[in-house]
C-alpha cells in the first residue's frame, strides 16, 4: 500500500500540469476492423478538450502482461484536427508512449486518427491477432487517453466495425448493433481494456451455464475454419463442470456474467490473458480435433478463468499501480501466477477435463523440470524469477533456460500450493481445506468487476486466519531456497514420491533428464542442462546434432543409442555444427532411458481427496 500512495502523489503533479486542456465527458471511439483480413485496424477518437497544453498517452504496461509492452511501434499515421486544421504534436523524448500538444483557443474537441498495424510476430496481445476471418480486439491498442486522470474516471463511448456477416464475442455490454456496427454502452476506460473482442466469419457461441447457476456463463469460439468448430460434447460439459466446481471451491464470483473468449488459428500468437468479465485464449486452429487437445484447451480456460478472482479481483498492491503508465512490481507473482497455476490444474481435474493421472504426470514433470532440469536454482531463487520479470518475461528465447531460468513462479508456484493445501489439512487434522482459505481471501459480495489489493503481510494474515502456521517463514524459505532439490514437500505429504527413473519408459524418454538435451525435430539443440554428460561432452544451446555413432541423425537413432548405452561400453558419439564447424563429442552415459512419474508412498492418498469434485 506503501507504493499505491506514493504512485497517487505522483498523479497529483501529473494532473496539475496536463488537466487544463482536458474537459470531462465521455470520449468517442471508433475502431474500423472491417478490414482486418489487410492486418489493419483503423482508429478515430473525438476527445473533449479545453485550450491549453495536452498530454496523450498510449497504453504502456497492460494488465497481465507484467511489463511495459504495450505494442506502440505499432502505431502509425497519428493525426490530431481541430476544427478542420491538423493540431501538431511532438512525442516525449523520454518516454515514446507519451505526446504533446497545445489545443488553440476557441476548440473544445480533438479529432484523433490512426492506424494500427497487426503484428506478424510478437509476445501475447502485441503479437499477431488479425487473419483473413478473425479478429481479436485488444482496445488498448487502439487509442489514446489523457495523461494525470485516473483510467476509472475516464468515460468511453466505444464503436466497433467488423466485416459483412461476421459475428463477434465479448463480455463488454452492448448498447445497440446493426450489421457490421458495434455500440457499447458507455464505460470507464480500465473496463473497456479489460474487455477484449473476438470476431470471425466462423464462430460458435455456447451457454455453459451450470443448472441453478444465477450468472450467465458462455464460451465463444472464432476459429479460421467451420471445420475447427467441432467441439467434442465431453468438453461442453466439462466447462459447464469448471463453472460449477470453482463457484462452490471460491464461495463467490465477481463479475456480472463471463465469457470465455477462445480464438483457434495458427496466425495468431499463442496465450492466454485474463481479464475480470473474460479470458483472452488463443490456440492452434485445429486443437480441439488432436486426441489430447481438450486437454490443452481445458487447462488453458480453466487458468485464465482463476484469474477473475486471482489476479482480477484480489490483486497484489505493488501490481495493482495506476493503469497504464506506472511500472509494476512483480514479487508477489508467486500468488498471483503461481496459486492460479496450481488451481488451474486441480479445476479441469475436478470437472472432469483432465484425469488424475493427467495431474500427477504433470506434477512429476515439474518436479523433474525443477529438479535436474533447473540447475538455475543454485544461484536464481524462486523469487527473483518473480522480481525480474519486467523486460524479460518470455522473450521468446529458450536456450539456455535451464541455467537462466524461466518464469518458474508458474510450476514451482504448482508445488508451494498443493504443499500448502496439505500443511492446512494435515495441522488441522482435516478439520480445514484449502477451501477455507479461497473463501475467505476470494470470497465477500459480487459487485460486479472489482480491485482488492493485498500485500504479503494480507496474504499471510488470511492463512493464520484459516489455519494458524508460520506461513512467513515458510514463504520465505521457498522464496529464497537455492537448493538443487525440487520443493516437493506437498506432493510427500499428499502420498505420493517423485522419482526419476526408467521403469515403464518406452524409448528413450526424456533426453533431458538422460544425456541432459532438448532437441527439436531437426536436431537443433534448444537446451543443453548445465553439468549434464552432453554439457560435459562440450553440446550447448545453438549448435546442431547430425550424427547419431557414425549414422545421420534421426530422433529414432538417438533414441536406439540412449536405450543401449546400459549395455555400451563406450561413450555415444554425437556428431554436431557448431556454426560451419564439425565437431564430435564423446557423450559418456550409461544409465538407459529416464522418466519422471509419480509413486505411493506410505501415508494417505490426500491427492486423491484434492482432486475429487466438489459438486455432485
Amino acid at each position: 500500500m506503501r507504493n499505491l500512495r506514493g504512485w497517487s502523489g505522483l498523479l497529483t503533479a501529473i494532473v496539475v500540469g496536463c488537466l487544463t486542456a482536458w474537459a470531462q465527458s465521455p470520449i468517442q471511439l471508433t475502431v474500423d476492423a472491417s478490414q482486418a483480413p489487410l492486418k489493419v485496424l483503423y482508429t478515430h477518437m473525438t476527445l473533449p478538450v479545453k485550450p491549453g497544453p495536452l498530454t496523450l498517452l498510449y497504453p504502456k504496461w497492460i494488465p497481465g502482461e507484467h511489463e511495459p509492452d504495450g505494442p506502440i511501434g505499432n502505431l502509425t499515421g497519428l493525426k490530431f484536427t481541430a476544427k478542420g486544421k491538423v493540431i501538431p504534436w511532438t512525442r516525449d523524448t523520454l518516454d515514446v508512449f507519451t505526446f504533446h500538444l497545445d489545443i488553440p483557443p476557441g476548440v473544445s474537441t480533438l479529432d484523433v486518427s490512426f492506424d494500427y498495424l497487426e503484428a506478424v510476430a510478437g509476445e501475447y496481445s502485441s503479437g499477431g491477432s488479425a487473419t483473413a476471418k478473425l479478429v481479436d480486439v485488444n482496445w488498448n491498442q487502439d487509442l489514446l487517453y489523457p495523461a494525470g486522470i485516473p483510467a476509472e474516471q475516464i468515460q468511453v463511448d466505444a464503436k466497433l466495425l467488423l466485416p459483412p456477416d461476421w459475428q463477434y464475442g465479448t463480455a463488454l455490454p452492448v448498447a445497440a448493433g446493426n450489421g457490421n456496427e458495434v455500440e457499447f454502452k458507455t464505460a470507464p476506460l480500465d473496463l473497456l481494456v479489460d474487455s477484449p473482442v473476438i470476431a470471425g466469419e466462423y464462430m460458435k457461441k455456447i451457454d455453459i451455464t451450470p443448472p441453478g447457476e444465477p450468472i450467465h456463463h458462455e464460451w465463444d469460439i472464432a476459429a479460421d475454419s467451420a471445420e475447427a468448430l467441432a467441439v467434442p460434447p465431453q468438453l461442453i460439459e466439462g466447462m459447464k463442470n469448471l463453472v460449477a466446481e470453482t463457484g462452490v471451491a471460491f464461495g463467490a464470483r465477481h463479475y456480472r456474467d463471463y465469457h470465455f473468449l477462445l480464438t483457434l488459428s495458427d496466425h495468431v500468437a499463442h496465450f492466454g490473458l485474463e481479464h475480470h468479465e473474460s479470458d483472452d485464449s488463443r490456440l492452434p486452429e485445429r486443437i480441439m480435433l488432436q486426441p489430447n487437445g481438450s486437454n490443452e484447451v481445458g487447462f488453458l480456460l480453466s487458468h485464465e478463468f482463476v484469474h477473475s478472482w486471482n489476479g482480477k479481483f484480489r490483486r497484489p498492491a505493488d501490481l495493482a499501480s495506476p493503469p497504464y503508465e506506472a511500472p509494476m512490481q512483480t514479487d508477489l507473482l508467486w500468488v498471483y501466477e503461481g496459486l492460479t497455476d496450481y488451481l488451474g490444474h486441480v479445476f479441469p481435474t475436478r470437472a472432469g477435463m483432465w484425469t488424475p493421472g493427467d495431474f500427477r504426470d504433470f506434477m512429476a514433470g515439474v518436479a523433474a523440470e525443477l529438479g535436474p532440469g533447473r540447475p538455475g536454482r543454485t544461484w536464481k531463487p524462486l523469487l527473483d524469477t518473480s522480481v525480474s520479470v519486467p523486460g524479460m518475461f518470455e522473450n521468446g528465447d529458450p536456450h539456455w533456460i535451464n541455467w537462466r531460468r524461466d518464469t518458474d513462479y508458474y510450476d514451482e508456484g504448482d508445488l508451494i500450493w498443493l504443499e500448502v493445501a496439505t500443511i492446512i489439512h494435515n495441522q488441522s487434522h482435516g478439520s480445514r481445506s484449502m477451501e477455507d482459505f479461497l473463501h475467505l481471501f476470494y470470497g465477500g459480495p459480487n459487485r460486479g468487476p472489482e480491485l482488492k489489493p493485498y500485500t504479503f503481510e494480507q496474504l499471510v494474515a488470511a492463512l493464520n486466519q484459516v489455519q494458524p502456521y508460520d506461513w512467513a517463514a515458510y514463504f520465505h524459505e521457498r522464496l529464497n531456497s537455492t537448493s538443487p532439490l525440487p520443493p516437493t514437500g506437498g506432493l510427500e505429504a499428499s502420498g505420493w514420491n517423485y522419482v526419476l527413473d526408467g521403469d515403464g519408459v518406452r524409448g528413450a524418454g526424456d533426453l533431458e533428464y538422460s544425456i541432459g538435451l532438448e532437441l527439436d525435430g531437426q536436431g537443433n539443440v534448444v537446451d543443453s542442462i548445465v553439468g549434464s554428460p552432453a554439457y560435459k561432452a562440450g553440446i550447448v544451446s545453438g549448435m546442431k546434432v547430425v550424427g547419431v555413432n557414425g549414422r545421420v541423425y534421426t530422433r529414432a537413432l538417438m533414441g536406439d543409442a540412449v536405450v543401449n548405452s546400459k549395455n555400451a561400453s563406450g561413450p555415444i558419439r554425437l556428431l554436431v555444427v557448431n556454426d560451419d564447424y564439425y565437431k564430435t563429442c564423446l557423450v559418456d552415459y550409461h544409465g538407459g532411458p529416464m522418466a519422471p512419474r509419480l509413486v505411493r508412498n506410505h501415508k494417505p492418498d490426500y491427492l486423491s481427496q484434492i482432486l475429487a469434485p466438489l459438486v455432485h
